[in-house]
């Protein structure tokens, strides 16, 4: 069977205040602010639409994996190891909690790094091939 599936259109991101949250990824990760209420803002980055929802106080996106670890929702893609190396130090000197570059053991590299209400992401060094395929890079 076919998918019928073609992309994730919209992810969802809890947040203490989506004004202040909604500042820091238009200020540390370039992402456009399409609209602002008091209880979402809705964001344009990395190809989709993030929503900004404001939750109760503590609740972030990501859970414990079966080691007890935090773990991530949500990997965002730079093109090659060289990207990924100047993205982590403009984070870094920008103040974001980041982590160090790491070999997780399969293509590529990543880092994880902490929005301002703590949400944790991931970052790869490797575009999708199909991605690249679309977009034509090369």
């Amino acid at each position: 069977m076919s998918t019928f599936i073609h992309r994730v259109g919209t992810t969802y991101i809890p947040v203490a205040d989506p004004k202040i949250s909604s500042k820091w990824y238009q200020e540390k990760l370039g992402a456009i602010q399409n609209y602002r209420n008091d209880d979402k803002a809705i964001l344009e980055l990395a190809n989709q639409s993030i929503f900004l929802v404001r939750a109760k106080i503590g609740e972030r996106s990501g859970f414990l994996d079966s080691y007890g670890q935090e773990h991530f929702t949500m990997t965002f893609e730079v093109d090659g190891y060289e990207k990924l190396k100047k993205f982590n130090g403009i984070l870094k000197e920008n103040g974001v909690q980041v982590g160090e570059i790491e070999d997780r053991g399969h293509p590529g590299n990543n880092f994880v790094f902490r929005d301002i209400d703590g949400n944790l992401f991931d970052v790869w060094s490797e575009l999708s091939p199909s991605f690249k395929k679309k977009y034509e890079i090369l």
